[in-house]
């Protein structure tokens, strides 16, 4: 028995340890793609809080979602289109911070219970912008609370439902999938599967 218990000690122990060194290496996006556009909202107070709640504006991911982003921009870039990030991993406390402002769990993601995919490294807000800049019309602004920003929302002029299902149908080949209320958020397969984390931006 106590060899038992050995072999179940250890094997515990090495997957918490190969997942550890996932989460503490995540991929700062800007470092290895340069085809991105980004706007990190929550590292100003340019954003529905109007109050700064990251100390550096960065983007990142875990290994495996960056690779799948890298992938997805690739896809738009040969449309005429990449990528727009507004926000990737949101520390645990700062999903706290925004649920303090504005506690409304049809947009803010509650932390103390299932909190956000943000918090788990595996999310994205994003848009599509063309080559010189310009953002494609989704309808709304990023972060507008309300029916007009929903996904099955087709009460839109046609222009923005051809954007947003550009948006939508590319996002899912490459194992992104949107959530109903808000057309930018995209949560990678199995994101809930990921560990929530708190570890700060190292604005280094």
């Amino acid at each position: 028995m106590y060899k038992w218990y050995l072999i179940l000690f250890f094997l515990l122990n090495y997957k918490g340890y190969s997942q550890a060194q996932e989460i503490a290496h995540l991929t700062n996006l800007e470092e290895v793609s340069k085809n991105f556009t980004f706007d990190i909202k929550y590292a100003t107070e340019n954003n529905f809080l109007e109050k700064k709640i990251y100390d550096c504006s960065k983007c990142l991911l875990l290994p495996k979602v960056a690779d799948a982003l890298i992938a997805a921009n690739n896809y738009f870039c040969e449309f005429g289109y990449q990528i727009k990030l507004y926000d990737c991993y949101r520390p645990l406390s700062a999903q706290k911070v925004m649920w303090e402002i504005f506690p409304n769990a049809m947009y803010v993601a509650n932390p103390y219970r299932n909190k956000s995919v943000h918090n788990r490294a595996a999310a994205v807000d994003l848009t599509l912008v063309d080559f010189d800049g310009c953002e494609l019309d989704m309808g709304t602004t990023y972060d507008f609370f309300g029916k007009e920003a929903h996904q099955d929302n087709f009460n839109l002029p046609e222009a923005v439902l051809q954007n947003r299902k550009l948006l939508r149908e590319g996002m899912k080949k490459f194992g992104f999938n949107p959530i109903r209320t808000e057309w930018w958020h995209y949560d990678f397969t199995n994101a809930y599967s990921f560990p929530v984390l708190n570890s700060l931006f190292d604005c280094d």
